[in-house]
């Protein structure tokens, strides 16, 4: 099959998109793809292919990196400096998401406990789960069921009235994490726009000032702190006094007084994903760094990433500072990361599956929701494009998979700017649907 490289003092004669029009129809999870249905359909011709492409790209001047690969063989159909490194924006998350999946698991769930210390104090135990909640149950929210620390107060209370205790300090520990709570890089309005909020291994809500109104994304300036709060407030309602104490580290082999559990690390994947979500993605970068036995810091978790994308192949052209995709500092290449969707979609390490199911939805779901793929000139992509995006100042990335009019299943990743002037995301949508589009054969 011929590979269209192309570099930029070389261009293919233009050729129209000539996009066709199709049905638009959601496109649902897939589940386990077999060999037959990563290679149905016959594969584009790459000429075809990369002329459609390079007249959406624009010339040698265009500030886009871009690659289109074959899923079944992952060979590449389509090349413009794809094996450049660019800023990947929240497109890091797939590698966080692969990594985690890959090192402790789908099935993995982080835990928040309480336990008793040793001067007759309980203490509130870290261990990174962001999505630990005090708003009461919410079902139908779309989200996975998350842990309760409501549920987390009623046991403890039950625990300590068994022992008739009536009234009792609660310290904190924030210990399963090390090092500074921003990464390197990261703009200081990160943490006042509510982007993320600081990294720590006990924070309740996403460390959200008012979590119940998601239109205001303020965040609070230690999460842990507020968290014990919050639990000291809830335990009083149980029945048991309680004032909030000091930051310490709870003994070894403490008796556990209660315990809850986050959602399966799939869930978590998929959200993260799917709303491309940062203080998610940070937490499950740095549960790499715990399974591996690295620092759990923002430089051990990104070492860790590393050491299980060089297990599965797939490290070249990758570099990262953090877990989320906001370090402008992070590099990853067009190729490492289609083939890391490649990989992911296919049959051989099926662990990964969730990758794929938390891609967004062109024009339908999360990131890729309208007004996405709702315009002329990317609107026949929608419902048939799954990806991930990544927007930062003066950068955007887009980096999924979709089915070709034949049938063949590619992935891709188009990276656009250079963080010195404006990009317009429109055009990667473009190019996915141009891909999506293309009955190429």
């Amino acid at each position: 099959m011929a590979v269209v490289k192309l570099t930029p003092d070389r261009r293919l004669s233009p050729q129209p998109p000539g996009v066709a029009a199709r049905d638009v129809v959601p496109v649902p999870a897939p589940a386990a793809l077999s060999a037959a249905d990563l290679a149905s359909g016959s594969a584009p011709n790459a000429s075809t292919l990369g002329g459609r492409l390079s007249t959406v790209i624009g010339g040698p001047r265009a500030k886009i990196n871009a690659v289109v690969i074959d899923v079944a063989d992952r060979r590449p159909l389509f090349e413009w400096r794809a094996d450049r490194p660019a800023t990947p924006a929240s497109t890091t998350k797939l590698v966080t998401a692969a990594a985690a999946l890959a090192s402790v698991g789908p099935a993995h769930r982080i835990t928040t406990q309480v336990v008793r210390g040793a001067g007759g104090e309980i203490v509130l135990v870290g261990g990174g789960d962001p999505t630990l909640t005090a708003l009461p149950a919410r079902p139908n929210t779309g989200n996975p069921p998350y842990a309760s620390l409501r549920d987390l107060a009623r046991q403890t209370a039950t625990a300590l009235k068994g022992t008739a205790t009536e009234r009792v300090r609660v310290d904190f520990d924030t210990s399963a994490y090390q090092g500074p709570t921003t990464a390197a890089g990261w703009k200081p309005n990160y943490l006042p726009d509510g982007e993320v909020a600081p990294v720590t291994a006990l924070t309740v809500d996403e460390g959200r000032v008012a979590p119940s109104d998601p239109s205001k994304k303020t965040r609070v300036a230690d999460p842990a702190v507020v968290a014990a709060r919050q639990f000291a407030r809830l335990l009083s309602q149980y029945g048991v006094g309680a004032k909030v104490g000091r930051r310490t580290v709870a003994p070894k082999g403490a008796d556990r007084l209660g315990a809850v559990q986050s959602p399966p690390m799939s869930a978590l994947v998929e959200q993260l994903l799917t709303d491309s979500d940062n203080d998610v993605a940070e937490a499950v970068a740095r549960q790499v760094a715990m399974k591996l036995g690295r620092p759990v810091t923002f430089a051990g978790a990104a070492q860790a990433v590393q050491q299980v994308l060089a297990r599965l192949g797939i490290a070249e052209g990758i570099s990262v500072n953090d877990g989320s995709g906001l370090s402008p500092r992070n590099r990853i290449s067009p190729i490492a990361l289609a083939r890391l969707v490649s990989l992911a979609a296919g049959q051989d390490r099926p662990e990964l599956r969730s990758v794929i199911t938390g891609l967004p939805v062109a024009g339908f779901s999360g990131t890729l929701g309208p007004p996405r793929y709702t315009g002329g000139t990317s609107r026949a992509g929608a419902g048939v494009v799954r990806a991930k995006t990544g927007t930062l100042a003066g950068v955007s990335t887009l980096a999924g998979l979709a089915h070709d009019q034949d049938g063949r299943l590619l992935a891709f990743a188009f990276m656009a700017g250079d963080g010195k002037g404006p990009v317009d995301p429109g055009k990667l949508d473009q190019l996915a649907a141009s891909v999506a589009t293309c009955g190429c054969a």
